[in-house]
């Protein structure tokens, strides 16, 4: 016997939806990062340095200066996946189930499967936003986040964190400010990713300092001495990350045919009122040049 389809989005078909869903965290929401969408399986993240030696007097003849590296990273994103089985009985004393009838024909009404389809995309949106900075491949639903491939990287530039607070997170960003490699500081996509802990201790310094003569009344301008902060609420507390959104990328498959959304109505397949929702999608981050990033931990 055929399933019964209350709602159906596969393939490319399923691109709007899932976009909105997974971009609806405040970190990709805001722009933050560099979004590759469309990778099924993995994409190479390339590194092209030449050295400063590269700049010589002027000669007549051709004379190669100056040494080439090029590296290669691979970001492979994490297959990603959410199943959960809903029963329509739990639904018929509610304003879902005005439209809906207990038994065999018994069927979830039209805007209500949208909606749920939409909750699980609200949620999928938060699960992504944590493991963009603190995630781990080896726990389930999660992939390697920043926090975790930052930590393992020699290259990455470390500052040593303490427990943050009102009273020390602006001679903490100091340090972080400090530590930003020549070549980042100042360039127009380089800023400070703060948690929503660190943020709000922030706001409170500036106020407490008295910002524009306004102090606790108001909002206060999310900078530090002129390096954009980023509220990022899936970041872990006592971290901070200072970095270039175009070193810094989020992998997906938002195109590809191995997307999909389903909410399968199962009375018609087992005569049972269950409704199962189906989501699949595919997420990871990586950045090409770790010398580039701080990491305060």
């Amino acid at each position: 016997m055929a399933d019964s389809y209350t709602k159906l989005y596969a393939g490319k078909a399923a691109a709007g939806f899932m976009s909105a869903s997974l971009l609806s965290g405040e970190t990709l929401a805001k722009g933050y990062l560099t979004v590759l969408p469309n990778v099924a399986f993995k994409v190479n993240l390339n590194n092209f340095n030449l050295a400063a030696a590269a700049v010589a007097d002027a000669t007549c003849d051709f004379t190669s200066a100056g040494d080439v590296t090029y590296v290669e990273k691979a970001l492979a994103p994490k297959r990603l996946q959410v199943n959960r089985a809903l029963c329509k009985n739990d639904w018929l004393s509610t304003w879902a189930g005005a439209n809906m009838r207990a038994g065999l024909d018994g069927t979830l009404q039209s805007d209500f499967a949208t909606y749920l389809i939409s909750y699980a995309g609200s949620l999928v949106g938060q699960q992504v936003e944590k493991s963009i900075w603190q995630g781990a491949a080896g726990n389930s639903g999660e992939f390697d986040g920043f926090e975790t491939l930052l930590a393992a990287d020699a290259a990455v530039v470390d500052v040593t964190g303490t427990t943050l607070n009102a009273g020390n997170i602006i001679a903490e960003l100091g340090k972080v400010r400090d530590a930003i490699p020549e070549a980042v500081y100042g360039q127009e996509d380089s800023c400070i990713f703060m948690g929503t802990a660190a943020f709000k201790f922030y706001i409170s310094a500036q106020a407490a300092l008295g910002y524009l003569n306004q102090y606790h009344a108001g909002s206060t301008e999310a900078n530090f001495e002129g390096i954009p902060l980023k509220w990022c609420p899936g970041m872990s507390a006592d971290k901070m990350i200072a970095g270039r959104k175009s070193n810094m990328f989020f992998a997906t498959d938002l195109e590809g045919d191995m997307t999909e959304v389903k909410l399968l109505d199962q009375t018609m397949v087992d005569g049972s009122d269950n409704v199962n929702l189906v989501m699949k999608f595919n997420a990871g981050v990586g950045y090409s040049t770790g010398a580039d990033i701080v990491l305060y931990a």
